[in-house]
């Protein structure tokens, strides 16, 4: 199978019964991506595809040929780290950092939904217009799970991250 990660394409054969975390991992030594729970309940194994956040571990790769696959080493790299990544840092968003690439891929593609106008359970219109408040970022990364119970810090990273993007896209428009 033929598959895009990370803006790199990759040319492999696996059994057509392994997961995408598992040939992200085993692989492609891809190990950034964490295997937590395998049953899609912990969240430490999201990545992107195509833009949106997924579990990992409850897909299969062969399904994913010719999709944009992003990790968490997509993101940044030492010296040169994405906007969130550079925000859990400052904001101690993680204490064993099991979860953190997990954590640090579902907030980028959650604000990514977020400036779409996509709603969650919490929005207070279907309408669109949603907002990076406490309670829709905690909404929204109600999938990923802290056994540390640094929420508090990964909220406050993730808002930084979207008050940043508010920020300059205020400032783009009245450019």
């Amino acid at each position: 199978m033929r598959l895009t990660i990370n803006g790199r394409e990759h040319e492999l054969e696996a059994d057509v019964r392994t997961s995408l975390l598992d040939v992200l991992r085993e692989h492609l030594s891809l190990t950034g991506t964490k295997k937590g729970c395998d049953h899609g309940q912990c969240g430490a194994c999201t990545i992107l595809v195509n833009g949106r956040r997924i579990n990992s571990c409850l897909t299969l790769a062969v399904m994913h040929e010719g999709d944009e696959i992003t990790t968490i080493e997509g993101l940044g790299e030492p010296g040169r780290l994405h906007p969130m990544q550079e925000s859990f840092l400052h904001h101690d968003g993680f204490q064993c950092g099991y979860c953190t690439p997990g954590q640090i891929v579902s907030a980028v593609g959650m604000l990514d939904e977020i400036a779409k106008g996509w709603p969650s359970h919490v929005s207070a219109s279907l309408e669109g217009g949603a907002s990076a408040s406490a309670d829709e970022v905690s909404e929204r990364m109600s999938g990923n799970l802290c056994r540390c119970s640094a929420y508090p810090n990964i909220v406050d990273a993730i808002r930084e991250v979207a008050d940043a993007e508010e920020t300059r896209g205020t400032e783009r428009n009245a450019a």
